[in-house]
């Protein structure tokens, strides 16, 4: 029982999924801190308040914080930029430059994804053409 603990443990897949977090939440922690001490001065000169957290409104006593929200959309929108601005379009060019070309593509009957070299969809079973080398 130890023995297969010990090989899931060490299991090549498992480091990097461990790694891929410690990075991510590296990376989260940096881009909070952009927010935090770039972006929300930015929208405080630009709307007069520095922190929406404190907004809210009442109905029957029930108190509705819409200002969270306001902010976790901000840190959501702010983080889903930063990872497509600093992580996917620089690796998109980085295959450009190396000549990488994807392996894949969309039906276009199913929108499966298929082999670039398919000549027939394995899902739908539409006849495609082939993309060139």
């Amino acid at each position: 029982m130890l023995k297969g603990f010990k090989e899931f443990m060490l299991k090549g897949d498992l480091i990097s999924v461990a790694v891929g977090l410690i990075m991510a939440l590296a990376t989260l922690a940096l881009v909070e801190a952009l927010i935090a001490d770039l972006i929300t001065p930015v929208i405080a000169a630009i709307v007069g308040e520095p922190d929406f957290s404190a907004l809210t409104f009442t109905i029957n006593g029930s108190a509705f914080r819409y200002g969270a929200f306001i902010n976790a959309a901000i840190v959501f929108v702010s983080v889903a930029a930063a990872v497509y601005f600093f992580v996917v379009v620089p690796y998109k060019k980085y295959q450009e430059v190396r000549g990488i070309s994807p392996k894949t593509r969309a039906c276009p009957e199913c929108t499966t994804e298929i082999s670039v070299a398919a000549r027939r969809c394995p899902n739908c079973t539409a006849a495609v053409e082939p993309e060139a080398a």
